[in-house]
């Protein structure tokens, strides 16, 4: 087995130590099926489904009649 050293930020180690931890795995076990999922050309991180927002029009903005600058009008428009 290679070893292979990467530049990665401090504090992004730490919460990826500590997720490991609490799945039972380390982080080198990731970063190997993370990059087995890569070479194979399988995506190892599903793409988020598209998120709809209830107010905005799909097109150029927010849907007629909602006020932007009322957090009253948005919340009425999103519980719809």
């Amino acid at each position: 087995m290679s070893n292979l050293t990467i530049s990665v930020d401090d504090e992004l180690i730490r919460q990826a130590r500590i997720k490991a931890i609490e799945q039972g795995t380390s982080v080198s076990a990731k970063v190997r099926e993370f990059l087995a999922q890569y070479a194979r050309g399988t995506n190892p991180v599903a793409p988020a489904a598209p998120v709809v927002l209830p107010v905005f029009d799909g097109a150029t903005g927010l849907q007629q009649g909602i006020d932007p600058l009322s957090n009253t009008s948005l919340l009425q428009a999103a519980e719809e």
